[in-house]
């Protein structure tokens, strides 16, 4: 097969992807990674992962299928930042959706759905990490099965919800409020990006959280 691969340049999903390329290679598929939507090249399936422009239509059609995986059971938790925000709303698990790419963001059909199951504990780096590899897996399930899963692609069904781009206003603690209140908040600070912040006396701090080594 074909394949590319489309992400963000800085995104964290970049380092299970090259693995994943890897094997793909090997596997004898002819894969291109890139990070620039006009870099799409011809070709049986393009992989949107971890990219957040929206990808033009007529760049979509050098392919015979766009593919996403989005950290919500589609159609809810649409949007920016899914495991984040729901890691916020006290989720105990983190549901995948692998779907084709539509004119209306986040609203093609779907052919996989995965989850991540959450013990409570995990920082930033460890779901992100949990994320990843279901992501990937949910991607290897779909090229092993390519092209006779297209057949069992579902529509969308019920009211779809939508979640809003984050800022650092956001990451924005609370001093009026315990640490174990606002501890979700803390697991899903990006300490370099978009860290935890404080303002308290006159001043803002910028709050950083790291697991103690065993």
């Amino acid at each position: 097969m074909r394949i590319a691969i489309l992400s963000d340049t800085g995104s964290w999903k970049n380092t299970p992807i090259a693995r994943w390329t890897e094997d793909l290679a090997h596997a004898g598929h002819q894969v291109a990674c890139l990070h620039e939507a006009e870099q799409i090249p011809a070709g049986d399936v393009l992989f949107i992962l971890g990219f957040c422009q929206i990808v033009p239509q007529d760049m979509l059609k050098r392919n015979r299928n766009n593919i996403v995986v989005h950290e919500s059971a589609l159609p809810k938790g649409r949007g920016w930042s899914p495991m984040t925000w729901q890691v916020l709303e006290g989720a105990t698990e983190i549901p995948l959706t692998l779907f084709e790419a539509a004119a209306k963001v986040d609203a093609g059909k779907i052919y996989l759905q995965g989850r991540v199951s959450l013990a409570g504990d995990e920082l930033l780096p460890e779901l992100r990490a949990k994320v990843a590899a279901e992501m990937i897996r949910l991607c290897r399930e779909f090229v092993a099965s390519y092209p006779e899963i297209l057949k069992h692609g579902v529509d969308q069904e019920g009211e779809a919800t939508y979640y809003p781009k984050r800022n650092p206003e956001h990451s924005r603690l609370d001093p009026k409020r315990s640490i174990e209140e606002q501890f979700d908040l803390l697991r899903v600070a990006d300490n370099r990006a978009y860290p935890a912040l404080l303002a308290i006396r006159g001043a803002t701090y910028v709050v950083k959280i790291e697991r103690q080594p065993e």
